[in-house]
């Protein structure tokens, strides 16, 4: 069986649906599951972005990671999009998915909303 190719833009269509699926959650009320998805939807972002970038697929979040900060070392605009990066990573996936430290919940619920931004972002720096 022949392996499915995605292209930078099917990743960038799941990462707005993962997004939609956050906001879901948050209005819901589950804060945790929403931050969770936001971070996925962050993360399919990046990965998108270093594909168009760099014609390479990386799944992983270490890896993803990495080569977002080699991009950024060449250009200011990823450098910040790498610093939101951070901040999701951190914020999102580490403190209140697995933590459970969402509070106070209208800042992580902001940080929620955001990941809209950051996935545009992306989508401009990949030339989308």
């Amino acid at each position: 069986m022949a392996a499915v190719t995605l292209t930078a833009q099917d990743i960038f269509e799941d990462a707005r649906f993962m997004h939609s699926k956050s906001l879901e959650c948050l209005e819901a009320g589950d804060l945790r599951d929403a931050a969770e998805k936001a971070w996925c939807a962050t993360r399919r972002s990046a990965e998108a972005l270093i594909l168009a970038r760099t014609g390479e697929h990386f799944e992983n979040t270490p890896s993803v990671t990495r080569e977002l900060r080699a991009l950024a070392r060449h250009d200011a605009a990823v450098q910040r999009l790498r610093e939101r990066y951070s901040t999701a990573i951190h914020l999102l996936h580490g403190d209140c998915f697995y933590a459970g430290l969402c509070d106070p919940a209208e800042h992580t619920g902001q940080l929620i909303r955001e990941t809209a931004d950051f996935i545009a972002a992306a989508e401009t720096l990949a030339g989308g």
